[in-house]
C-alpha cells in the first residue's frame, strides 16, 4: 500500500522535475512474474526504476536498513518500504541463497523483481561481467527477463553524494528475453553463465556502454 502511494505521489513529481526520457514501457508485461535486469550506475537507480516502470518493481536491500533504531531508523525503514524494497540478511551464511530465495518468492507471487546482474554499481561507467543469480532466477521460475538501460543516473546522484542533483536521465526497457536451457550438453553452471552473458549483452545493446569482461569492484561505501 505504501509503495502504491509513493508511486502515485512521486512518479509525476519525478517526471515534472527531471523530465526523464522513457522508452519501451510497453515491453514490460503488465501481469505475471517478470525480472527487470538493469545496469547499475547510482544508488538512486532502484528508485528511478521503481517509480518509472509501468508496474511496481521490488528490489532486495540489506536488512540493516530495516533494523535501525530511533527516528533515523524509522525514517530509513519508511523510505525503503515506500519504494517496495524487501530486506534480506546477506551477511548470514549462504546469504546469496537467501537472496535468491526471497527473489523467487516475489516472482512466485506474480510480481516484478528488479536485479542488477553486475552485482554492484559501476565506478567508471563501463558495463561489467554479470553474476549468475539472474540466470538462476529465470531458469528456475520461467519468468521472462526485461533488460533495462539507465543513462545519466551516475550524474543525478554520483557515488558518495547523499542527495540527488538535477540531471536529465533516460530509462529504456528492452524486449523481454525468454531464457531456457537450450543446450542440454552444458553443465548447470555453464548454462547459467551463457544465460547471464546473453542478458548482460542485451543490457549493453540498450545502454551503449563499453563492456568489461571482469567483475565490478564495489564502492568503498557500498549502499
Amino acid at each position: 500500500m505504501l509503495y502504491s502511494l509513493a508511486r502515485f505521489a512521486l512518479a509525476p513529481l519525478l517526471r515534472l522535475i527531471y523530465r526523464p526520457v522513457i522508452r519501451g514501457r510497453g515491453n514490460v508485461p503488465r501481469r505475471g512474474p517478470v525480472i527487470l535486469a538493469s545496469n547499475h550506475l547510482s544508488f538512486i537507480d532502484s528508485i528511478v526504476i521503481a517509480l518509472l516502470a509501468p508496474r511496481p518493481v521490488h528490489f532486495l536491500v540489506k536488512d540493516e536498513y530495516f533494523s535501525g533504531t530511533g527516528a533515523q531508523g524509522a525514517l530509513t525503514r519508511l523510505f525503503f518500504t515506500a519504494f517496495g524494497c524487501i530486506p534480506v540478511d546477506r551477511r548470514a551464511h549462504r546469504g546469496a541463497q537467501a537472496s535468491l530465495g526471497a527473489a523467487e518468492q516475489v516472482l512466485a507471487a506474480g510480481r516484478a523483481f528488479g536485479i542488477y546482474p553486475e552485482g554492484t554499481r559501476s565506478l567508471d561507467g563501463r558495463l561489467y561481467r554479470g553474476r549468475t543469480g539472474v540466470a538462476w532466477l529465470t531458469l528456475a521460475t520461467g519468468a521472462p527477463v526485461v533488460p533495462v538501460a539507465l543513462t545519466g543516473t551516475e550524474r543525478l546522484q554520483p557515488v558518495g553524494r547523499r542527495l540527488p542533483r538535477y540531471h536529465r536521465i533516460t530509462v529504456e526497457f528492452g524486449t523481454p528475453l525468454h531464457c531456457t536451457r537450450s543446450q542440454p550438453e552444458l553443465r548447470p553452471a555453464q548454462a547459467r553463465r551463457a544465460v547471464t552473458d546473453r542478458i548482460v549483452q542485451a543490457i549493453g545493446d540498450l545502454s551503449g556502454q563499453e563492456y568489461a569482461d571482469i567483475y565490478g569492484r564495489a564502492p568503498d561505501a557500498e549502499a
